[in-house]
């Protein structure tokens, strides 16, 4: 009898040891590259899905990503313009850690092309282009849409789309990632900044600024 239970609190054990195994956490990390081509390099942004388990991350600037997952795990890289790739981890590892170098390839979309005539062919185009009336009002009036002045007023006045808040927010996340854990370099020792400082002094955009 005790040999009996002695031999069930080993298999149960055993049983337990290697549930506990099976359910040990892995730290998955790695790099995603473009294998597009013989020049491999990174692609930042790309999500990093756990296949039915709603968690995730994405890679940084240089590609590289850092997740925690369990065996069996199905991973899937995806981005915009790129194949999506799911990856497997292996059952049967060792070690609590797994690197991977996951290549991903451009998934490009040939649209059918378009050509846009304004005029069926180009004699058409030249008896308009002769038949033009180009009075001095409508120079004048052309001038003064094209005046600096107007073009400045006009970019102020309109207002961003979505594609241009998208772009300015990526670029202060990559400005942040940048110069993470150091100090961004100071303007002032920017020459490129003196330089529109100093055209902004010739067109006399502060004189402007300080009469508003």
């Amino acid at each position: 009898m005790r040999l009996l239970s002695f031999i069930l609190f080993i298999g149960f054990a055993l049983s337990l040891q290697a549930q506990n195994t099976q359910d040990e956490p892995i730290q998955f990390s790695g790099l995603v590259l473009d294998g597009s081509d013989e020049q491999l390099y990174p692609i930042p942004y790309v999500n990093i899905l756990v296949k039915d388990k709603g968690r995730g991350t994405y890679s940084d600037l240089r590609g590289f990503f850092s997740i925690v997952v369990e065996k069996g795990d199905v991973i899937i890289f995806s981005a915009i313009g790129y194949k999506t790739v799911e990856f497997t981890i292996p059952e049967d590892l060792e070690d609590d850690r797994y690197s991977l170098v996951q290549l991903m390839t451009q998934d490009a979309i040939n649209l059918p092309e378009t050509v846009v005539f304004p005029w069926p062919s180009r004699d058409h185009f030249k008896l308009e282009f002769l038949a033009m009336d180009v009075t001095p009002e409508l120079q004048k009036r052309a001038a003064e849409n094209l005046a600096n002045e107007t073009l400045r007023r006009m970019r102020n006045d309109v207002s961003v789309d979505g594609n241009e808040n998208a772009d300015y927010y990526l670029r202060q996340q990559a400005r942040e990632y940048y110069y993470i854990g150091q100090q961004p370099p100071m303007n002032i020792f920017n020459p490129i900044a003196w330089k529109q400082f100093f055209d902004a002094w010739k067109n006399g955009d502060f004189k402007k600024k300080s009469k508003e």
